[in-house]
């Protein structure tokens, strides 16, 4: 059982009473949580997870016992509301996602926009992420990137796509196992087959792989590839062209 001191080494309690806590959770090696992240979970009062099950989990991996409440794309209009009349009355509440931090295509945003408005204290606990993960591993340039999270499945995907045809810094997506094939044959279409990308699978797991290529050479590798796991996919910018120094050639 994780029994968390009154104070912080620097004399600061854990957790203060009305304070929403956004707390970013492994996205593959449970060895990723934070020390300062085990310390809030284990200190709130409840904890609101997108799902209740997979989080219970998780906090019995670390013997921490803590009401939850479920909080998913699915209820959190309806129970926004309800959690932030909590944290009013002085409730501690940390929230948290299957994997990475709350908010970042997961759940999030509805209850950290109520809080923010009513002016509740929000603190966030960063900790493993499969965007900057990935980006870090690719390879490619990363001194400017941009974060798209998933691309419409349907209406306004060709839109986004057009628009990052023209995107000259490196991009990263999020996409399903189901969804890679047409979407690397998507993004070679409006890109250009010649467009570096990295496919990064299984981040942080006993399978990560890290799969480089051009867009033509990745859509061919995935085409009739089953798939399994977590997928994000970094792309480099239009017109992109880096010296082996490091520097930028015009």
């Amino acid at each position: 059982m994780v029994e968390p001191p009154d104070r912080t080494h620097s004399g600061e309690p854990v957790v203060e009473p009305g304070t929403l806590y956004v707390v970013a959770t492994p996205i593959g090696n449970l060895g990723d949580i934070t020390e300062r992240g085990l310390r809030v979970l284990a200190a709130v009062d409840r904890i609101a997870a997108e799902d209740t099950r997979h989080t219970g989990r998780l906090l019995a991996r670390f013997g921490i016992d803590k009401p939850l409440v479920s909080y998913h794309e699915h209820n959190e209009q309806k129970a926004a509301p309800g959690l932030v009349h909590a944290l009013k009355g002085g409730q501690s509440i940390a929230m948290v996602s299957d994997a990475g931090t709350p908010g970042v295509s997961d759940p999030g945003y509805r209850l950290l926009s109520l809080a923010a408005d009513d002016g509740v204290p929000i603190v966030p606990i960063p900790g493993a992420s499969a965007l900057l993960a990935a980006l870090v591993a690719s390879g490619l340039p990363m001194e400017r990137f941009v974060f798209e999270g998933f691309l419409p499945k349907k209406k306004g995907r060709q839109t986004r796509l057009s628009e990052l045809a023209d995107e000259p810094r490196t991009f990263v997506l999020f996409e399903s196992p189901q969804r890679l094939s047409r979407t690397l044959d998507d993004l070679a279409g409006h890109l250009g087959g010649e467009r570096r990308a990295v496919v990064c699978r299984e981040l942080t797991k006993l399978h990560e792989e890290f799969v480089r290529g051009t867009m033509a050479e990745l859509g061919e590798k995935y085409r009739d590839a089953s798939v399994k796991g977590e997928i994000t996919i970094v792309v480099e910018g239009k017109s992109r062209r880096v010296r082996k120094s490091g520097q930028d050639e015009n």
